[in-house]
């Protein structure tokens, strides 16, 4: 195993880690699957590992790419979308400004396959393209766009966590001015949720599922 991590981790190991992630999705699949292609009903580990496939996101029928390499560690998915599944569906953030935080995380990053799911998630929490497009550019924070005051401090608090581990005094003094105590605290796990999701989709080798957007292009 360690000469084969050595090639995939390897200046030009991003196709060969593509091809693993690929392959790790279809194998989990076909083994999840009876010869009617029907999920089988079988107990264990593999029944186990059907359920949670099933009760994750999916896109046309089969769990997102990302979950197809988690399945491996199954216990460890169980999780995973517990608190993947409180940050998105039960946090005490807005939507927007959540995602907000999310997307400008995966720039930082640079995951693609992060910044593109939540390039969708985004724009149905109201976040327009123009918004997308800016949050995509970490040169520049503003990058053409008005930022409200408000989102101005958590586009800084993702940048200075990202570039620095520690949210600065200056950035905390803005949030403070809108957010409680329970809402900073979850600000920084949706923060570090993201980032530590952003290191296993880079390092992977992770691709975009069928029809997800990548990078904006405007």
């Amino acid at each position: 195993f360690g000469a084969v991590w050595a090639v995939l981790a390897s200046p030009g190991g991003a196709k060969a880690r593509a091809i693993l992630v690929a392959a790790a999705t279809r194998g989990l699949m076909q083994g999840l699957a009876g010869p009617s292609g029907a999920t089988q009903t079988m107990g264990g580990p593999l029944q186990e590992l059907a359920e949670l496939l099933a009760g994750s996101l999916t896109h046309d029928g089969r769990p997102l790419n990302i979950f197809g390499v988690l399945g491996h560690h199954p216990k460890l998915l169980k999780r995973f979308n517990l608190l993947g599944g409180l940050i998105l569906n039960r946090g005490l953030l807005p939507a927007r400004e959540r995602e907000l935080v999310i997307l400008r995380v995966g720039a930082n990053a640079r995951a693609e396959y992060e910044f593109g799911q939540h390039t969708i998630i985004g724009a149905d929490a109201g976040l327009t393209e123009s918004e997308i497009a800016a949050l995509a550019d970490t040169e520049d924070a503003g990058s053409g766009h008005t930022w409200s005051t408000d989102d101005h401090a958590l586009i800084a608090l993702a940048d200075d966590l990202c570039a620095d581990d520690c949210v600065h005094d200056d950035t905390w003094a803005a949030l403070a001015q809108r957010w409680g105590d329970a809402e900073l605290v979850e600000l920084l796990i949706v923060a570090g949720f993201y980032r530590m999701v952003s290191g296993l989709l880079n390092s992977a080798g992770v691709q975009l599922d069928p029809g997800v957007p990548g990078w904006p292009t405007t």
